[in-house]
């Protein structure tokens, strides 16, 4: 380290300048997208049925579309550190956003009215013979 911290934010972010962070940046960019894809196409085939689990999960493939390939291009065309690091922190702050402050209150009142739609479905069908219809009575003839 040569030059003072605060300088270091106006180099372009390569390889030269920042040989410790360059790699690890842009291949974790790499891989967080096609983590990101893969878990938006499995989880969403698992929870088809479930709305917010769904909604859920379309956001965070839309921030991370957004995020995972502008770090990306950001590292590739050397942009000024500052840049790269100011997208770094909105970007990761937008996706723990989404995942740990907008969601779990949804997501905790559909699990409370999913587990009120089990017990009453249990209560419903808690006698042997809930579910056998009871024999009409015997029509009179005219």
């Amino acid at each position: 380290m040569t030059l003072p911290p605060w300088e270091y934010l106006f180099l372009p972010f390569n390889g030269q300048n920042f040989h410790d962070l360059f790699n690890p940046i842009w291949i974790a960019s790499l891989v967080g997208l096609a983590a990101l894809l893969v878990l938006y196409v499995v989880r969403t085939r698992q929870l088809r049925r479930h709305g917010p689990y769904l909604e859920l999960y379309e956001w965070l493939l839309w921030a991370g579309l957004i995020f995972f390939p502008l770090v990306f291009i950001e590292a590739l065309f050397a942009f000024e550190f500052w840049i790269v690091l100011i997208s770094l922190v909105i970007g990761c702050g937008v996706l723990l956003w989404v995942r740990f402050v907008r969601f779990p209150p949804l997501l905790d009142a559909y699990e409370k009215q999913l587990a009120k739609a089990r017990y009453l479905s249990l209560k419903k069908y808690a006698h042997p013979e809930a579910t056998i219809r009871p024999r009409a009575s015997r029509r009179r003839r005219r």
